[in-house]
């Protein structure tokens, strides 16, 4: 119940339905999955698909979650191929899908064309997309829609073309308030931003509140709760331009001037750990401090009982043993807070290990006498690492993606085939790949490999905003020419996939988002497809059972953060549920650290706080 009510809290309230391969979207977009071959014998056969190709922008994905591999930042506006690209060549060795999706609900980008692009290194086109469009003049905003993936986001910037607009635009700031005799605003302080562009005009400005995200500026910004803030702003011309950012540093005080509360203060340490905890060769101790009143005035720290000492940059201590760091901070109006400690230990670091595993490979079976091994072949491996010892083993047939490698690997398929082999230790070395060649004969035919196609929509009254009265209905269909579909799974506002067996009705009231898959009777998966949608029950409580102790418990400690609304009837306690089922230690971690990032987004909390929670989830006892 937790995770839905979380979710619905998270997830954006535009419907978009996910199609899963072979893709084919409902819009005038085309997408091909070609090879460069393919693109040159198209257009010899028609001339004028040349055209399309007169502007071609590319991105690519790799192993990462965070960003994009390569993607353009400026292009002109008219015809223009898209290529997106997620495979070998590009730097994904792991198999990991990437999209590449273009935004179309965000206020203050272009909406204009519509594009979902799911490509995979092992897929039926290894990863290369190709999708035909038309570019207007403004930003487009795009992102990788897979889960997890929420940093993989950019701006593409689109001229009309005239290449002559080459000066950023200019923008000043303006704070207006009642400002005491040190030059703190009382109360509140107000910014407003003005841009000026005299060639191509203003197309954005936009702003960034303590080092946080930028967001589009519509309004004068208010600050009206004391403390110390840095608001960064930028612009951008509808030529691209974008200017250098200026920033403003103000103070807010309380408006009867006294201050008698002292700073929060918290420490968190980091470093490489080893398998009971202890840090290897060094430890780093990062010290925050907030205070909404007069502002932080020192913080400090003692290591190891010896005097306290200004605090300017993390502590690195390197010392082995056990070691504990005190800290405290002081406001501008003379509080000092109660003091906080951390205690830890650093051991030697092992010798490094630079040596790859080594691994061998044994092929048994039936042979004949060519030598060609009849119906099945089974390929053994062996790995083994003297240094830090083998972490993984994996296997490639036939040239496919690289798989885990666990049991004995059965070769079925009559033909001619390559197994390839290699091992990685525990230090990270990764043995060069092996080979073992063989044919099989009399054996099975070329199996099924080609993935089902799945379908999901939504049903049901909607409002003026799009949302669905009261309830709404999911049906979900799939089809397979090949082996035939084994099942459909879904799974609503959670990452828990069920079985489908007929429509689903959503009953409760906010944002969902379903994912659904289907495989067939060979094994293949489709891609996972999403599909968001609201439901609407005006007056209804988001938590009509709620957490409502002063501050947010976890387990066996308190993190003295106070439990507030966070604005839809549920409490900072309800949205980390630390009561609730959780499978791991490692997993109630995580999941903190998203609400913790959300709610610091959202202005729910303050940063030090978001840090507090963190750093309470994960020296409590909940799902040890």
């Amino acid at each position: 119940m937790f995770r839905q009510k979380l979710s619905r809290l998270l997830a954006g309230a535009a419907v978009s339905a996910l199609v899963a391969l072979p893709l084919a979207p409902a819009t005038a977009v085309e997408y091909r999955g070609e090879t460069p071959a393919d693109r040159s014998a198209a257009q010899a056969a028609d001339p004028t698909a040349e055209q399309v190709a007169d502007q071609v922008l590319t991105w690519t994905g790799n192993n990462s979650v965070t960003a994009y591999a390569t993607a353009p930042a400026t292009a002109a506006a008219g015809a223009t191929t898209i290529v997106f690209e997620n495979s070998t060549a590009t730097g994904n060795t792991i198999g990991m899908s990437h999209t590449l999706t273009f935004d179309t609900s965000t206020p203050g980008y272009n909406h204009d064309v519509t594009l979902d692009i799911l490509a995979n290194p092992l897929d039926s086109n290894g990863g290369r997309y190709e999708a035909d469009v038309v570019l207007t003049p403004g930003t487009y905003r795009y992102f990788c829609a897979i889960p997890g993936h929420g940093t993989m986001v950019g701006e593409l910037v689109v001229t009309d073309g005239g290449g002559e607009d080459t000066t950023a635009p200019v923008v000043t700031a303006d704070v207006a308030g009642q400002q005491d005799a040190d030059g703190a605003y009382i109360g509140s302080a107000t910014v407003s931003l003005a841009a000026e562009d005299d060639d191509s005009g203003v197309a954005s400005v936009e702003y960034s509140v303590d080092g946080g995200a930028y967001v589009p500026y519509a309004e004068p910004v208010v600050f009206d709760e004391p403390g110390t803030y840095m608001l960064e702003h930028r612009a951008t011309d509808n030529a691209g331009n974008v200017s250098e950012p200026g920033m403003v540093h103000l103070v807010v005080v309380p408006s009867d001037g006294e201050d008698t509360t002292a700073p929060d203060v918290s420490a968190q340490v980091s470093g490489d750990l080893d398998a009971d905890g202890a840090y290897l060769g060094s430890a780093t101790v990062t010290i925050a401090a907030e205070d909404a009143g007069s502002g932080v005035a020192t913080v400090e720290y003692a290591l190891d009982g010896a005097g306290y000492a200004p605090y300017t940059d993390p502590v690195v201590v390197d010392t082995l043993g056990e070691h504990t760091v005190t800290y405290r901070a002081t406001d501008n109006a003379g509080n000092a807070s109660a003091e906080g400690s951390a205690t830890f230990t650093v051991v030697e670091r092992p010798d490094e290990d630079t040596t790859a595993p080594s691994v061998t490979a044994e092929v048994t079976g039936e042979q004949d006498a060519d030598g060609a091994y009849v119906a099945s072949a089974t390929v053994s491996l062996l790995a083994e690492d003297a240094g830090s010892g083998v972490a993984s083993v994996e296997y490639r047939l036939d040239g496919a993606g690289w798989a885990a490698y666990t049991d004995p690997v059965v070769v079925d398929v009559t033909g001619a085939h390559t197994v390839s082999y290699r091992a990685t230790d525990n230090a990270g070395n990764v043995s060069q790949p092996g080979t073992v060649d063989l044919v099989v004969v009399g054996g099975a035919d070329p199996p099924d490999t080609t993935q089902p196609i799945a379908s999901a929509q939504v049903d049901g009254d909607q409002d003026d905003e799009g949302a669905y009265i009261d309830s709404a209905t999911v049906t979900i269909n799939a089809r397979d020419d090949g082996s035939g579909v084994a099942f459909i799974e879904y799974a609503l506002d959670s990452f828990i996939f069920r079985e489908y067996t007929g429509p689903i009705e959503v009953t409760g009231p906010g944002a969902h988002a379903l994912q659904y898959r289907a495989t067939d009777n060979a094994g293949n998966v489709t891609r996972t497809g999403t599909l968001r949608f609201s439901v609407s029950r005006e007056g209804t409580d988001a938590c009509p059972v709620s957490d409502e102790r002063p501050t947010v418990i976890m387990g066996n400690l308190d993190s003295t953060v106070a439990n507030v609304d966070t604005g839809n009837g549920c409490t900072i306690a309800d949205l980390i549920d630390a009561d609730g089922p959780w499978v791991s230690h490692s997993a109630f971690v995580s999941h903190v650290t998203q609400v913790a990032d959300r709610l610091r987004a959202d202005g729910v909390i303050t940063e030090t706080k978001r840090v507090k929670l963190i750093n309470v989830a994960k020296r409590s006892d909940v799902g040890r």
